[in-house]
């Protein structure tokens, strides 16, 4: 990564966050242009930059999140109580000398989130068994020396059926084109327009009152990302904003509704909700996921 005291370019975005060039903005004002962005966005939006050794320290987090879900994917099975999960992850996550993030995090029980079928996010492990058919996301965030990275997949338990399939696949393809608009000079509405679109276009919804967030330092740090939204709006993407990126998409509407336990959110229709995430980097040139797996 190079220095991030960026000047602006008289066609790159102008750093005020109007979404117009510089040349049709601020070049020629007293004191515009020339200002470091990493301190613009830290007053004005509470986001911090990542310097090279923040990114290395998240990319080691990220990968001990993607070695955690490997193994998790290879456990599960009909059958398989969630807690099981939950105790995979913890054992695994501290052996490894990390934290994880979840356990007692606002009074979250448990070490993982995992979500089946009509489960949206924040499902809490316990004795719910997995049959054959069913969908499950499980959500790791790790600390690791510090650093933190956060990410998720969907899984399928056995044999999944045209409906597990569908949401599964629309799912997965959302968070990639989702991250296929991370990039300088783009907006946080640009990710948001584009899994909206892809996932309204085959029939499904987007959850609207969960969004990606900001995350390296902390669990969650500014900014949100929505899921949805219109191309060009919102906060500009600029070298060294480290945020993830995951879609949670329903088969049937868009509405949730949280149970008793204060922190599962379900689908009120009843219909399967799936999610997958990572942890994604911009870079002068485009971008990183930190928590890299094929889509």
């Amino acid at each position: 990564m190079k220095t991030r005291t960026v000047k602006v370019g008289r066609n790159d975005p102008c750093s005020c966050g109007s979404g117009l060039k510089y040349k049709k903005c601020c070049l020629g004002k007293p004191g515009k242009g020339t200002e470091d962005l990493e301190n613009l966005y830290a007053k004005k939006y509470g986001i911090r930059l990542k310097k090279p050794k923040d990114i290395e320290g998240i990319r080691k987090a990220g990968r001990l999140v993607l070695e955690t879900l490997d193994l998790v994917e290879s456990k599960i099975k009909p059958g398989m109580i969630t807690d099981e999960i939950n105790s995979l992850v913890h054992e695994f996550t501290i052996n490894k000398g990390a934290t994880p993030a979840p356990l007692n995090y606002r009074g979250f029980p448990k070490s993982v989130c995992v979500s089946v079928n009509e489960v949206v996010c924040h499902g809490i492990p316990g004795e719910r068994m997995l049959d054959d058919g069913d969908i499950v996301n499980v959500d790791i965030t790790s600390i690791l020396n510090g650093y933190f990275a956060d990410a998720n997949k969907t899984f399928f338990v056995g044999t999944p059926g045209p409906d597990a399939c569908k949401i599964v696949n629309v799912t997965r393809e959302c968070l990639k084109r989702g991250l296929a608009e991370v990039k300088p000079g783009n907006s946080l509405g640009d990710i948001g327009w584009a899994i909206q679109t892809y996932a309204e276009g085959h029939g499904c919804s987007v959850v609207r009152e969960f969004v990606g967030h900001g995350v390296g330092f902390e669990f969650h740090e500014p900014p949100q990302v929505p899921h949805f939204g219109q191309k060009g709006q919102g906060i500009r993407l600029i070298p060294g904003m480290v945020f993830t990126v995951e879609p949670m998409i329903n088969l049937g509407k868009k509405e949730l509704k949280i149970l008793d336990d204060k922190w599962t959110a379900v689908t009120t229709d009843g219909s399967l909700s799936a999610q997958y995430e990572q942890t994604v980097l911009v870079t002068n040139n485009g971008s990183e996921s930190l928590t890299p797996y094929d889509l």
